[in-house]
């Protein structure tokens, strides 16, 4: 993906908001975290690999719990940060380096389990991703993906994405809860458990992230008031300067045969 035009995008795209999204309240936020930690199935021996791993935040929520988590992303700033991070936070049981989603180098049946949050919508092809994810955990291994989901409704999907991609370049689509889960079931994966939740965000945060906001804040705000209402994956709620986003979350845990 790297060689693509969409790849240097989230090159891009991530090295502009590596520090930001690092303090992002939604990102960061622990509650969140611990409700996906709690989710996931895992052994305090075990090795996982997180992919798309940004500066490691879910990572360093795991580490306490595992053996070893490898962190794995593709923007450099993002790696570098989480490195940093894991430090100051005194985890040694994290190694952060960079690498393909869709591409790892990496054996076949290597870990225990593996996780990507917040990187599916990212991907051209997100089963490419989900098909290196069954490749490199062993067998009766698990896999959690967990991401923001986008509406069944072709024409709610439409302008979901539209305002989507101008805030992020390097957007590419939400996936509904439902194409994830035909996307896994393709590959032979076996469903655990999985929940599709509403969640919150300051729309003022959200929009400062992207790198697209300065030029296309004006055409964003035309959008949203042109369906005021919003659709089920993407509404607003809330006066001018207290504005929250509501989205859906999907997480889902899979276990390989």
């Amino acid at each position: 993906m790297i060689e693509t035009g969409h790849g240097q995008s989230i090159l891009s795209e991530f090295t502009h908001q590596a520090r930001a999204f690092n303090v992002s309240p939604v990102m960061r936020s622990a509650a969140t975290l611990r409700g996906l930690i709690e989710f996931m199935p895992f052994a305090p021996d075990q090795s996982w690999v997180d992919l798309a791993a940004g500066p490691g935040l879910v990572s360093r929520a795991l580490a306490p719990h595992v053996a070893v988590v490898h962190a794995i992303d593709l923007t450099a700033a993002m790696v570098e940060l989480g490195r940093a991070e894991a430090a100051r936070e005194g985890l040694t049981n994290i190694t952060f380096a960079l690498g393909d989603a869709c591409a790892l180098d990496v054996r076949a049946g290597s870990f225990d389990g593996a996780v990507t949050r917040f990187s599916l919508h990212h991907i051209p092809f997100p089963e490419r991703c989900v098909a290196e994810m069954a490749r490199v955990v062993r067998s009766g291994g698990h896999i959690v993906i967990a991401d923001h989901v986008g509406s069944e409704d072709r024409a709610e999907s439409l302008w979901h994405e539209s305002i989507e991609r101008l805030r992020d370049p390097s957007h590419w689509a939400c996936l509904p809860h439902a194409r994830i889960r035909a996307l896994a079931l393709a590959l032979g994966l076996l469903p655990v458990r999985e929940k599709v939740v509403p969640f919150r965000l300051d729309f003022e945060e959200w929009l400062a992230r992207g790198s697209g906001a300065a030029q296309s804040r004006d055409l964003i705000e035309e959008a949203i008031r042109r369906h005021p209402g919003g659709v089920s994956s993407f509404h607003l709620s809330g006066g001018r300067g207290e504005r929250e986003i509501g989205l859906l979350y999907s997480v889902s845990v899979w276990r390989t045969q």
